[in-house]
């Protein structure tokens, strides 16, 4: 599924693929041959008139990913930054906040002119069909949470969207992420200053200590399944990506895992000499009391379609956030009606 309301699609009355009408006959105008050749040439896609309907799709499900994940982050942000111990720490925090529903717009502004239905998309889907990753419906309650979140959370993003922007065979999406890139690359960069200045007091430092280590695993999983369980077929064979979900994952852990061990902080993670790669320390996957933001660690590692159904079931704050997105375009629809 590409994650995209059936309905929205048929509102929108547009095509996913390549073609176009003659007596009423649908004639593709792009082979996947053609498609594969202007790959190969290192030409980009400039729009559907030059892709597949396959790739359409899958640039489809990328961006409804990249445009959830962006979008929920803004209300998830604002709980949080109320907590902010300054008024220059709150203003950083709503500069951060307006960068992540701006970076949102973009995605779905491409997705709109993909023939999508972005009202129907954002604004009437069920909250538990949004494509965000599960570490945003865990609640951010503090200022501590929230700066983790912008050195775990938007770093994550930074690698993701980083890949895209150097690798992707998508045109417009490509001139885009150059902002997009810079923006995130400033939010990873408060949130590693901000949590110097609390690891610097042991009074603070505890309860860094804290966010991290329910933060920390949740930002591992935000890549999704390992590579033996993953199929990167389309996304990689079509260009819209350069790395796998574990390579991916091994850089965020390349820089996010030093970063806690040049402050003090512990995390389950160390660099192996022999492989060159991090490795986990823990039980991984493992079972995840969103209530109490706990690890249930002791109960040793569980397998990923385990993990799977959680991601499914959605966390506690998942239908606040995106009601707080959706409730004014439901109101009038209300008073419309």
């Amino acid at each position: 599924s590409s994650g995209i309301d059936a309905a929205a699609g048929r509102r929108a009355g547009v095509g996913s693929g390549a073609s176009r009408r003659e007596g009423g006959d649908r004639v593709a105008l792009v082979t996947e041959e053609d498609l594969r050749a202007r790959i190969e040439r290192g030409d980009l896609v400039e729009g559907p008139e030059h892709a597949t309907p396959a790739y359409i799709e899958s640039l489809k499900r990328t961006l409804i990913v990249s445009a959830d994940t962006e979008l929920i982050s803004a209300p998830a942000y604002l709980r949080a930054a109320r907590d902010a111990p300054t008024i220059n720490s709150y203003i950083s925090a709503i500069g951060i906040i307006q960068d992540e529903l701006g970076h949102a717009h973009i995605a779905y502004r491409m997705l709109r002119d993909l023939g999508v239905d972005t009202d129907a998309l954002i604004y009437e889907r069920d909250p538990a069909q949004f494509k965000h990753p599960y570490a945003f419906d865990v609640p951010l309650g503090t200022w501590t949470e929230l700066v983790v979140a912008n050195a775990f959370y938007d770093r994550a993003g930074f690698v993701l969207l980083g890949d895209i922007y150097r690798h992707t065979t998508y045109g417009p999406w490509k001139r885009a992420l150059a902002k997009v890139d810079r923006e995130e690359n400033f939010h990873l960069r408060h949130g590693e200053k901000w949590m110097r200045t609390l690891a610097a007091s042991p009074q603070t430092k505890a309860e860094l200590q804290r966010a991290v280590d329910w933060m920390f695993l949740l930002t591992v999983e935000w890549f999704g399944l390992p590579d033996d369980l993953k199929r990167h077929k389309d996304q990689i064979g079509y260009g819209l990506k350069g790395y796998t979900n574990d390579q991916l994952r091994q850089q965020w852990l390349s820089t996010a895992a030093p970063l806690c061990q040049e402050l003090g902080l512990e995390v389950p993670a160390r660099f192996d000499a022999g492989t060159e790669r991090w490795v986990i320390t823990c039980p991984f996957p493992a079972r995840f009391d969103a209530a109490t933001k706990r690890w249930r660690l002791e109960e040793g590692p569980i397998t990923w379609d385990e993990v799977l159904v959680r991601w499914r079931q959605r966390g506690p704050a998942n239908r606040d956030l995106v009601g707080e997105i959706q409730r004014g375009y439901q109101q009038l629809r209300r008073i419309d009606a």
